[in-house]
């Protein structure tokens, strides 16, 4: 039956619309399944939280990259969650293309170009691994005086240079320290924890032996213990070879080593690295506080102090300064950056201290400020050091004792990484010394 000339054709119109119903209902459920996808993705995920350590909870919760499985942090990242105690916006891992990840690192300067805005330029144009993130912290905290033997640790082959394959080598250590901290549990969680912080699958339970031998799992303190300290490099520079060509360049190895990774790093830039990322790192705390001036209040850098300890009740510390500091004089970016040294070298006036006698009695401000220059080489202003007894001199004595002071600095977060590394490369370094 034909339509009647002059109406529309309703089966036409019919068609048309079923079409575009159905193309509609086609893309809605394609969204609402790969929303439940997603869903339950981010809860297998969120899961994998349960597996890891506080170190690692971290450097999830902070991290916004994703390559091939792996999550990586920018240096905006890196920053925040130093920084930072919690991200300022929920972090969703964006996955990076291999032509994004390309492009990021052939914007990355080489060493020589680096400076105590490295970090700051870069933003999010950068690419951290896990073993990074630990690496870095660790700098954060190390004295100046132990930024030579960082480097020297680095230095396998004595040569005063260090190579690409010689700083796999230490974040092979790096990796291993950690997972004699691994949580026990479901293997297949533990395994896409792996992927997601190493980059692998494979457990890591065991040091490769040559090519062409079977696989036999040996103990890095078994090779400590049976070989010469040339034979465990060895051993460790073939895990470095093994892992490396499976995985990505980061922009730290490109601005160490260069796009091809074929140069070699020196002492000199070595620790200019080191001292240029914590001057960064103490510039953006202080520039946070200072809304522009050239001070912070007394009141912030007793903030700031406080957060990295383990005290619970600030309050009564701050307001115990308050009382005894009734006009700001404020802290200038010479006297923060110089207490924050000073905190890196506790240890060592903790020792000094103790000769004295100092953890049996309590010390007044003249006699703190010469020990603190005699014993870590920092001098500290006569108003720092004013300031400071001011929080911590509960009593109001005017005089620090070790547990109003030393006994709270010892327990400080170090900025959610209590780091435990250096004393595991000094050991390392002498088990290797016994074997030369």
């Amino acid at each position: 039956m034909g339509n009647i000339p002059g109406t529309p054709d309703i089966n036409s119109h019919a068609s048309s619309f079923m079409a575009i119903v159905n193309h509609n209902l086609f893309h809605r459920l394609k969204h609402v399944l790969l929303s439940l996808q997603v869903t339950e993705n981010r809860l297998d995920l969120e899961d994998l939280h349960l597996y890891a350590t506080p170190r690692e909870q971290r450097f999830r919760r902070f991290a916004s990259l994703e390559y091939e499985g792996q999550l990586y942090m920018t240096p905006y990242d890196f920053i925040q969650a130093v920084t930072s105690d919690e991200p300022k916006h929920a972090k969703k891992w964006r996955s990076l293309s291999k032509q994004e990840l390309n492009q990021i690192l052939m914007e990355t300067p080489p060493v020589w170009k680096g400076s105590s805005k490295l970090f700051r330029n870069l933003n999010e144009k950068g690419v951290i691994s896990y073993t990074e993130y630990l690496f870095l912290l660790c700098i954060l905290t190390k004295p100046h005086a132990g930024f030579r033997i960082a480097f020297n640790m680095f230095d396998t082959d004595g040569n005063e240079m260090v190579d690409k394959k010689e700083f796999l080598v230490l974040q092979e250590i790096f990796r291993k320290k950690n997972e004699k901290r691994e949580k026990r549990g479901d293997e297949k969680k533990r395994a896409m924890l792996r992927l997601q912080l190493y980059g692998y699958h494979t457990s890591t339970n065991s040091v490769l032996k040559t090519e062409g031998e079977d696989l036999v799992p040996r103990s890095y303190w078994d090779t400590l213990r049976r070989s010469t300290s040339q034979a465990l490099f060895s051993d460790l520079a073939e895990r470095a070879d093994d892992i490396s060509s499976s995985l990505s360049d980061t922009t730290l190895l490109v601005h160490f080593f260069g796009k091809k990774g074929k140069a070699e790093l020196n002492f000199e830039d070595f620790y200019r690295f080191m001292d240029n990322l914590q001057t960064e790192v103490l510039e953006i705390e202080f520039l946070s506080y200072s809304n522009g001036m050239n001070t912070i209040s007394e009141e912030d850098f007793a903030h700031i102090l406080l957060r990295y300890t383990n005290v619970e009740n600030t309050s009564s510390y701050l307001e115990n300064m308050r009382c005894s500091i009734p006009e700001e004089k404020g802290i200038t970016f010479e006297e923060f950056r110089s207490f924050f040294q000073f905190l890196n070298n506790l240890e060592d006036f903790t020792i000094a201290m103790q000769m004295y006698n100092f953890a049996s009695r309590s010390i007044g401000q003249d006699e703190f400020k010469r020990a603190v220059y005699v014993a870590t080489g920092v001098k500290l202003s006569a108003h720092l050091v004013n300031t400071v007894f001011k929080i911590f001199d509960v009593d109001r004595d005017d005089q620090l004792s070790y547990k109003e002071f030393i006994g709270i600095m010892k327990d400080r977060l170090n900025r959610g990484f209590r780091v435990r590394i250096l004393i595991f490369i000094l050991i390392l370094q002498k088990v290797v010394l016994i074997f030369k």
